[in-house]
């Protein structure tokens, strides 16, 4: 993935890579993003509100709740409403746009917050948290599988692994299913990432299942609009410690009758601690593979659950929950 056209597009708001355009002039620089996730993300960058014609800097806006809904007006201004033009503006971007495999939001924005976002009263009292950016909402509706998350709350350990394995899971199936699919490939897809969605939600492991079980009888394109929002539900659930021991002994399973009784013992105890929250996922699944190597057998080997994500991000190199 070192060139441009290899990587995942995600869309982003500009002042993160930062560039200028904050409100005060000012940006929102996040080094994680343009340092580390670069390597693997080809970023397309918007600010809805320089894209709208507010101008750097301008005077700042914010979240209004009226009788006809929530607004995005001006503080200093009442009079100024942008609503309809940044809802505009996110039709502009999905229409420009459709390959996206991610989005990344600025946080505490009227226009890309898209989680707890303060709201106040027309006459300027703080109503509640449970506003978005217009934008961000009105792109979030148009496009309801893409993977979305804010840049702070990347810090999450846990969040951040679940955004990102969502990024990659969402664009492969873009790049194998989207336009083309077939029984015989939706199939194919979903063998790759079973033991990843038992680990994620065992109920959507069973529902997919289900799905899938009828998949010759049916039109291929509607099912696989099924599948993928199930799909996507499905990852959306943190894969917790719980999940992936799941996920870990039933892939022990292949290894019945083929250790000795020192190696069982080790492979236990790793997976006891990894239990425990003593050990980062990584550590048993290092050794559980090395194991696996004593079965050949394909289906396992191409399992995405071994590595959702490129190792050198290190995202399972600590414990989360």
């Amino acid at each position: 993935m070192s060139t441009t056209s290899a990587k995942i597009p995600v869309g982003v708001s500009q002042c993160l890579l930062g560039e200028p355009v904050r409100y005060d002039g000012g940006h929102k620089h996040d080094r994680y993003l343009t340092e580390v996730l670069s390597q693997y993300f080809h970023y397309r960058p918007v600010c809805p509100e320089v894209a709208v014609g507010l101008g750097i800097p301008r005077k700042p806006i914010r979240l209004v709740a009226t009788d006809r809904g929530t607004r995005v007006r001006g503080i200093a201004e009442a009079s100024l409403d942008v609503t309809e033009a940044l809802e505009a503006e996110a039709e502009r971007t999905v229409s420009a746009m459709p390959e996206l495999s991610g989005y990344i939001f600025m946080q505490n924005s009227p226009s890309c917050g898209v989680f707890r976002m303060k709201r106040y009263s027309e006459d300027g009292m703080p109503v509640d948290s449970a506003g978005q950016g217009a934008y961000a909402r009105r792109l979030i509706e148009r496009m309801p599988l893409l993977p979305i998350e804010e840049a702070g709350r990347l810090n999450d350990a846990a969040l951040r692994e679940n955004f990102i394995t969502r990024v990659f899971a969402y664009h492969d199936w873009q790049q194998c299913l989207e336009k083309n699919p077939s029984p015989a490939a939706l199939v194919d897809f979903y063998s790759r990432y079973k033991y990843q969605v038992m680990a994620h939600h065992p109920a959507s492991y069973q529902a997919i299942g289900r799905l899938l079980a009828d998949v010759g009888k049916r039109d291929a394109e509607q099912v696989n609009r099924e599948f993928i929002a199930l799909f996507m539900a499905a990852l959306q659930h943190k894969a917790t410690r719980r999940g992936n021991t799941n996920a870990i002994m039933h892939l022990r399973g292949y290894l019945k009758g083929l250790l000795n009784a020192d190696e069982q013992q080790e492979l236990s105890g790793l997976i006891e601690q990894y239990r425990g929250g003593k050990v980062p996922l990584v550590v048993p699944l290092t050794l559980l593979k090395h194991y696996l190597r004593k079965v050949d057998n394909p289906y396992l080997q191409k399992q995405t659950f071994w590595c959702p994500h490129p190792e050198n991000l290190g995202l399972r190199n600590v414990c989360t929950d």
